[in-house]
């Protein structure tokens, strides 16, 4: 049994999805640069020692590579 959602049954859903790809994309790209800017926060922290901030940075690099991999599966 092959049983599929009719997305055209709805008038305006190409340029819905455009405009969901495109904010998805940019999700994608803010994320990528978030995860390099903690990462180097991250390297900068525990090169000096600073254990408390190298924590949250690490926190932050697996939140933002979380949400990376999420919207660049929303994206597909």
């Amino acid at each position: 049994m092959n049983e599929f959602p009719n997305f055209d049954g709805l008038s305006g859903i190409g340029g819905l999805k455009t405009v969901i790809g495109a904010a998805l994309t940019i999700v994608l790209v803010i994320t990528v640069l978030m995860i390099i800017v903690s990462a180097i926060i991250w390297a900068i922290a525990s090169s000096t020692g600073n254990t408390s901030v190298a924590t949250k940075s690490c926190a932050g690099v697996l939140v933002a590579l979380g949400a990376a991999v999420l919207a660049g599966a929303g994206v597909a």
